[in-house]
């Protein structure tokens, strides 16, 4: 290999340690285990508030490149995430690459648990995509980090309807603050994914008389929408851009870049996904073309205090979902100072997750 082609190969090498413009994650730390075929990355982002908490993705990737910047940006949200949320835990979020020797679920998870015993309690994992209690379960067999646990007589389990309840409440006092609603009957959403927590968004929204558009990957999750939301319909290439009241974006991260921005006709962004844009520039492309967008680190944080509050222990299902009911609140201060400051509630947002972390802003 000559010196230029070395220095070329360098120019395409994905960044190790940071996002562009980001401070730098404090560990990364590469698993990878011959028995069980687990391939996996631990980012923990910042630790200055507390050990780092968020949950266990497990995805087949097109490349590690694609993983690890996948881990960096989950990681970099749960800092804020967390830090909004007024939880005292830092950022941080683990990715396990998928493939198809992957042959005894249980055991690569438990072998995934030994990594996260290995780093001394600085990491805290739990449920995020493609992971599930019993894989919670195999973790917490051979290290306490885990949580979206069910526990005896107590508080815990699957957060993801904490997580739909979360941006539930945010919708509904996001449209009274932004459109004058009175409640959200008659409220046109476009749902983008209808996982878990896709799915209980929809109960809450319908329950709420809004008028569902929705579109996922998975044929019948749509067609059974339909007929028991009474939900339209939309191909998956045309949920983002569809004429309604909201958006909600509950898939994977990405869905918000500027060409799509371009396109869309909606009047707000609220919805459970992380990482929804592409790039940090595209939330001021939204305020630009009028689109008001709640950032995902702030309306999505249901889950994270799900499990943050079982995990500690002591609580019971009441009182998690009053603190989670509190994201509206969150979100209608954020709307109202960027209101008063002619800004983006993206960047007023951002900035006052960094001044709860401690960084300058």
């Amino acid at each position: 290999m000559n010196a230029n082609t070395e220095a070329q190969n360098l120019s395409i090498t994905p960044r190790l340690f940071d996002l562009d413009g980001e401070p730098a994650h404090e560990k990364i730390l590469f698993v990878s285990d011959p028995v069980t075929s687990l391939r996996a990355i631990i980012a923990v982002h910042n630790t200055t508030r507390g050990p780092a908490f968020g949950g266990c993705r497990m995805w087949q990737y097109e490349n590690d490149g694609q993983a690890l910047q996948d881990a960096l940006r989950l990681s970099h949200g749960m800092s804020l995430k967390n830090a909004m949320a007024d939880l005292p835990y830092g950022g941080g979020k683990a990715v396990i690459i998928r493939n198809d020797r992957q042959l005894n679920r249980k055991e690569m998870f438990q072998a995934f648990g030994r990594a996260v015993q290995s780093l001394g309690g600085q990491y805290i994992t739990g449920e995020d995509v493609g992971t599930t209690v019993d894989d919670m379960l195999a973790i917490q067999s051979v290290s306490p980090y885990a949580s979206g646990i069910p526990r005896a007589g107590q508080f815990g389990g699957n957060p993801s309807p904490k997580t739909a309840l979360g941006v539930y409440a945010a919708i509904g006092r996001a449209t009274s603050l932004i459109f004058g609603a009175t409640s959200l009957d008659g409220v046109s959403v476009a749902v983008q994914g209808l996982g878990a927590v896709g799915w209980d968004l929809c109960e809450r929204l319908h329950a709420a008389g809004c008028k569902l558009i929705v579109a996922d990957i998975d044929a019948s999750r749509v067609e059974a929408a339909t007929k028991i939301f009474g939900a339209t319909a939309a191909d998956v290439s045309d949920i983002v851009t569809q004429q309604v009241d909201v958006f909600a974006p509950c898939a994977l991260g990405a869905v918000l870049d500027a060409p799509t921005i371009a396109r869309m006709e909606c009047k707000l962004v609220a919805g459970a996904a992380n990482n929804q844009l592409a790039t940090t520039d595209d939330a001021e492309r939204l305020h630009l073309r009028g689109i008001h967008y709640l950032p995902d680190y702030v309306v999505n944080a249901g889950g994270i205090i799900s499990c943050v509050r079982e995990y500690e222990g002591g609580v019971d299902d009441a009182s998690v979902d009053q603190e989670v009911v509190r994201i509206a609140d969150r979100t209608a201060s954020l709307i109202e100072e960027a209101r008063s400051l002619a800004r983006s509630i993206a960047s007023v947002a951002y900035e006052q997750a960094l001044r709860k972390i401690g960084w300058t802003v």
